[in-house]
Order: C-alpha cells, then structure tokens, then sequence
C-alpha cells in the first residue's frame, strides 16, 4: 500500500511539474507575442520599472548584493544600491526589446541622428575587417547592456556567424523564443554534448563563432576575476587551440536617450605554453580579465545577479 502511495504521488508530481511547465511556456509566448503590439520604447521604459520594483524582493537581490559587495568592496551601500537599480532596469529592458528584436537595430550610417545605433569608426574598421578577410573567427561576448544585439548586428551587416546559446527548460518557451532569434541572428547551435563538434565544424567552414563566456562553468578551468577564483567555460580556447583564428571581444552598451553604443575590441592575443601551443586556462583568463575591465566601466549593465563564484 504505502510502495501505491508513493508512485501515486510521484505521478502526480510529475504531472503538475509538466503543467506548471506548460503554463509557464504559453504565458512566456503570450507575453512575447503581445509585447510585440506596442511601441518597443514604452514597453522597455515600462517593463525596466516593473523590474525595478519587483526585483529587490527577490533572492537574486541578495545575490547581487553579495557580488557588487566582493567585487566592489570601496563602495558604500548607497552606490551599491544604485547599481543593482540599474541591473534589474537593464533586465527588464532587455526582456521588452527581446520581443522587438526586428526593430531595435536601426543603424543607417547616412542617417545617425534618426537611429538607435552608434558605431565608432575603429570598431567599423574592425568590422570590415572581419567580414572581408576569408578568415573564421572567435567572437566572445559578457551579459553587459543588451546582449542579445551582437547577433543581430552580425546579420545585419552581413557576417557570416553561428551563435551557441543555451536552451530553456521548457520546450514551448524555446520554440517561441527560437522563432524569434532565427529571423535576426544567423546560425544558432544549442548549447550540449555536440555544440563543440558543431562549432567547430562552423569554424571549418569560415564562419564567425560567437559565444557568452562570463558565468560560472562548473566543469571549467581557474580563473580569477575581480580578485576571486571562479570557474570558466573553456570551449573557446579548446576550439581555438583546434583552429587557431583571429578572437574579438563585443559588447553592446546601453546609452541615455534609448541608444545603444556597439563596441569591437582590437584582436586578443591568445596566451601559449612553453611549447607554442594555446594554453586554454591562461588564454581563459586573459579573456576574462577582458570583461572585468568591460563591468568596471559599466557595473549597473552587468548581471550581479548569478552565482559567478561557488
């Protein structure tokens, strides 16, 4: 009796986890569908508030705290604060333009002033570079301003790129979510057990791989960042030790008057052992020591609000 008890209720656990998942996906749908009825900038204005109010009331609050606390450990709690306000301001922006994804890169070189989009000129350079040298490339990128955009901003001024990504859970939420990132971001390949063979192969056939590389990777090599050892992903510098290629860093910054500054770092120099060969932990780190420099500048645009050391 007691043994018909407890698959009783381990079938009944499994089906409201797989309805509450459910609910989850379509309200996640409904919520991207009908985001995409209203104007993008009062919906980023709107959804940056609602975050600003409802995050502090959440445990990733107590998170970021701990975070901009370590990392920042001269500043007061008032400026603290401050920061995290613009986090979740930043999050909650990030999901309105998410819906809108179509309509957010308007950069028309010939007419700045009516765009949301400034490029400097060496970033330009840079850029042309890129597409123009027949080369494949590494492309990293950090959870800073608006993270989704450099995908967008590769096809739309036509760079070749595959994009790793990581899947949500629920897998009517990534359907909704993959339909609107297939239209505007290139080739995307999930993050599992092949995405390094597919990568790889991306790499092979010219094209330009772009990765995020700022959270904590359990299985990951040593680093140190903002002073603290952490955990990073090392697929990059594995690939790179497999097909040696130009690296850049990019970042997409959040300016006032709802702008968006692009930004392409000069090429990183990878760092090799004693023998000449890509050292994948040290080339992680200079990486890494790359988007500390990037959140320092801009400490309310990063997101405190993950476990970054365990």
């Amino acid at each position: 009796m007691r043994r018909l008890l407890l698959r009783t209720r381990a079938r009944l656990r499994d089906a409201l986890k797989s309805a509450g998942a459910a609910a989850i996906g379509a309200l996640t749908i409904g919520l991207l569908r009908a985001t995409r009825y209203f104007d993008p900038i009062k919906t980023a204005n709107l959804f940056g508030r609602i975050t600003q109010k409802i995050g502090p009331l959440l445990r990733e609050q107590k998170i970021g705290r701990a975070n901009l606390t370590a990392a920042f450990p001269e500043k007061s709690s008032d400026e603290i604060d401050k920061i995290l306000t613009g986090v979740w301001d930043n999050l909650g922006r990030i999901g309105a333009e998410f819906a809108h994804l179509d309509q957010v890169w308007t950069y028309d070189p010939d007419h700045l002033e009516t765009g949301r989009i400034e490029i400097g000129h060496r970033t330009r350079e840079l850029f042309h570079k890129l597409r123009l040298d027949g080369k494949p490339a590494l492309i990293f990128a950090s959870h800073i301003g608006n993270w989704e955009l450099p995908a967008v901003a590769a096809v739309a001024h036509g760079l070749d790129a595959a994009i790793l990504y990581r899947r949500p859970n629920i897998a009517s939420a990534d359907r909704a979510i993959g339909q609107l990132r297939s239209v505007n971001m290139g080739t995307l390949i999930p993050a599992g057990r092949e995405a390094p063979f597919k990568l790889a192969q991306a790499l092979q056939n010219g094209q330009h791989v772009a990765m995020l590389v700022d959270q904590y990777f359990t299985n990951g090599v040593d680093v140190t960042f903002f002073g603290r050892k952490t955990k990073a992903n090392p697929t990059l510098a594995r690939l790179l030790r497999q097909i040696e290629c130009p690296v850049h860093g990019v970042r997409i910054i959040r300016l006032p008057g709802h702008r968006f500054r692009a930004e392409l770092s000069e090429e990183i120099a990878p760092a090799r052992d004693a023998s000449g060969q890509i050292d994948v932990q040290e080339t992680m780190q200079v990486i890494t020591s790359v988007i500390e420099g990037w959140i320092r500048e801009y400490p309310d645009q990063w997101l405190w609000l993950h476990r970054r050391w365990r």
